[in-house]
């Protein structure tokens, strides 16, 4: 019988095993060569340099939303673009209604119109070598302004239509190309994405940053792409110069002493400043003299030579106050148009040089919120004249509150930019027709307004004068018929209150959540109940103004005052810690 032999079962599967061993490495070296390809063998496709407009402009390695116009070889920047690069201070303001264009810095207004070679700086006549335009309801703005206000630079390359925009202070990393022949710029931080074009050895760029081994630079022409580290060799740095500038305005203030000011409340009759005591510690009056009386920025003027001069014998600061009247459809008009503006202000320079003044208090209150925007540009294109004169700008704002007209219309954070002081009338927490009694200005009230202008608006504690209230409210309670609890105030000064207190021989008692002494009694059925300001409530104000080392206080308004209200808040503002 013949003996039949059959392959074991087990040498089928080594060589199925052995198959499939072979695939998997091919598979894994195929990968790891696909793998190495990707990671060290450069990409030679190339692209040209593409850009969203004709004249791009690059700024920090960015190309920007807008381009540039160019005009016979001169540069002209879009207004939306400087707004977004200048966005906290806005300092550039276009009227389309009559093309006139508003350039603003703490020292300088630049007035000039669309296609006009000339315009105003400050008080004098300036002159273009090219005109703004518009092009496509988009503004353009010639360089020269641009540089000598806000130290803008430009670099036109007329090859590649690029420019490149830089600002002075600029300080920019340059690398020279360090590859024997030349160094592919790429579109993307890698070796495998396309090229744009081939820097040649030696040539110089700029480096806007750095991200995994690669570099963002920038070539002589402008373009803008990605250069591997190793190509390049770190040379200088380079400083954008500054051009030189005046010096920045000083605002006066007592050297060693805080601002204590008054204000002179001016109605019908002129002050009568014979009669007026001695203030001891008063630094500034301010006269409230100046009103708008219409829409197109007429000013009416109550000023007193007489009363300037009895000021200046006693050493006091004139800051006189000028006021809006308190009417805002009137201030709308005044306010929106920026020759009603400039109006204002070459009224105030004229009554500041007749009367001899040393600063404007500016007093705007009911007003739209709808003018915030309008009455910033106003104090910004007053303030840098002012300043020429040598005027002290302040403004008065209320504390913060969601009312429309007294307050949400003040934008507190622009206006301390741009003025020298800025008072916070913290008085009427308890308003004449309150529906509650209590303090004209609690001092918690009074911290609390305070601190959050500094906190939430950034304004300096050195521009922030607290102003506290002379005056204090009685209030009336009384049930009528029905039952219900009806309440009225009258506003009186500290001498009446002193007579109420005197005469009725009340005794005052502390009110420990206002921080003020506090009277009540009866009169004709009617609860009558008193939060007095007095020298307790002024030294703790004043320790509010120590606490956070204001600029100085304010009152309103010295007719209110008792003769001694002044040494006590002096003692209080000089005493040493």
């Amino acid at each position: 019988m013949e003996t039949v032999y059959h392959r074991p079962p087990r040498q089928r599967r080594r060589g199925g095993l052995g198959l499939f061993f072979v695939i998997f490495i091919a598979a894994a070296l195929a990968t790891i060569g696909w793998l190495g390809y990707m990671k060290y063998i450069p990409s030679k496709e190339k692209i040209d340099p593409s850009y969203s407009s004709e004249h791009p402009i690059i700024m920090q390695g960015v190309e920007q939303k807008h381009g540039a116009l160019i005009q016979n070889g001169n540069v002209l920047l879009p207004l939306p673009l400087l707004d977004q690069i200048l966005a906290a201070d806005k300092p550039i303001h276009y009227e389309q209604e009559t093309g006139t264009l508003v350039m603003t810095t703490l020292d300088k207004v630049l007035r000039l119109k669309t296609d006009a070679l000339t315009g105003m700086i400050n008080q004098k006549p300036y002159k273009l070598s090219i005109a703004a335009e518009v092009a496509e309801d988009i503004v353009y703005i010639p360089m020269e302004p641009l540089e000598e206000l806000y130290g803008f630079k430009a670099e036109y390359d007329e090859g590649s239509g690029i420019v490149t925009l830089l600002r002075e202070g600029n300080v920019i990393q340059q690398a020279d190309i360090s590859s024997d022949e030349y160094a592919p710029l790429r579109s993307a931080p890698s070796i495998r994405e396309p090229y744009l074009l081939r820097i040649p050895h030696g040539e110089t760029v700029r480096i806007w940053s750095e991200q995994d081994g690669w570099l963002l630079v920038q070539d002589s022409a402008g373009h803008i792409g990605y250069l591997n580290k190793k190509h390049a060799k770190l040379t200088a740095i380079e400083r954008v110069p500054e051009a030189e500038r005046e010096p920045a305005f000083v605002p006066w203030k007592v050297m060693g002493h805080k601002i204590n000011m008054t204000w002179e409340a001016v109605y019908n009759r002129k002050i009568d400043y014979t009669k007026i005591g001695d203030m001891p510690g008063v630094n500034v009056v301010s006269p409230t003299w100046f009103e708008l009386v219409d829409s197109q920025g007429t000013i009416k003027g109550k000023a007193d030579p007489g009363y300037v001069k009895w000021a200046h014998e006693r050493g006091y600061q004139v800051w006189a106050l000028f006021s809006n009247g308190f009417e805002p459809d009137q201030t709308t008009e005044a306010l929106s148009k920026v020759e009603t503006r400039f109006s204002m202000i070459q009224q105030l320079i004229a009554f500041a040089e007749l009367y001899d003044l040393q600063g404007i208090n500016i007093d705007f209150e009911n007003v739209y919120t709808k003018d915030k925007e309008n009455l910033v540009q106003f104090v910004k294109e007053l303030t840098p004249l002012l300043h020429e004169q040598g005027l002290v700008v302040s403004i008065d704002v209320s504390p913060k509150s969601n009312s429309e007209m007294w307050s949400a219309f003040l934008d507190r954070e622009s206006l301390g930019r741009v003025v020298d002081y800025m008072m916070v009338m913290a008085y009427d927490e308890h308003w004449a027709a309150s529906p509650k009694a209590g303090s004209v200005a609690s001092l918690p009230w009074t911290d609390h307004s305070v601190a959050r202008i500094l906190e939430e608006d950034g304004v300096p504690a050195q521009k922030l004068v607290l102003s506290m209230p002379l005056y204090t409210r009685v209030w009336t309670e009384q049930k009528d018929e029905q039952g219900k609890l009806k309440v009225s105030s009258k506003a009186i000064g500290m001498e009446s209150v002193k007579e109420i207190v005197a005469e009725r021989d009340l005794k005052p008692v502390f009110d420990e959540a206002a921080g003020q002494n506090y009277v009540e009694y009866e009169e004709d059925g009617a609860l009558k109940r008193i939060w007095l300001e007095d020298e307790v409530s002024m030294r703790a104000r004043v320790d509010i103004v120590r606490k956070y080392d204001l600029a100085g206080a304010a009152t309103w308004a010295r007719s209110f005052q008792t003769p001694s209200i002044w040494s006590a808040i002096d003692e209080a503002m000089t005493k040493r810690p």
